[in-house]
């Protein structure tokens, strides 16, 4: 059976969301572009805050620096999932 060429689309673009969400890095090239700041300027920043749970570090970064939840999310998972390691 063929798939039309609407369901391969509608397919290839579902299969490519998973990987996106599950790789924070992914997004790091349009944060610096969007904010102006490198990676590891952000990562920094979070490293230094007396906050500690993800969530509020998340909200913080988007308080107080303009990311949206994506970024924020992202630069978070990141850079605690480097402090586990």
């Amino acid at each position: 059976m063929k798939k039309t060429a609407a369901a391969a689309k509608a397919g290839a673009a579902t299969a490519k969301t998973p990987a996106a969400k599950g790789n924070p890095a992914s997004y790091f090239p349009s944060i610096e572009k969007k904010h102006g700041r490198p990676i590891e300027e952000w990562k920094d920043l979070i490293r230094t805050s007396p906050l500690t749970r993800h969530m509020e570090l998340v909200a913080w970064l988007k308080a107080d620096h303009g990311l949206g939840h994506g970024h924020a999310n992202a630069l978070v998972a990141h850079t605690l999932a480097e402090r586990a390691a």
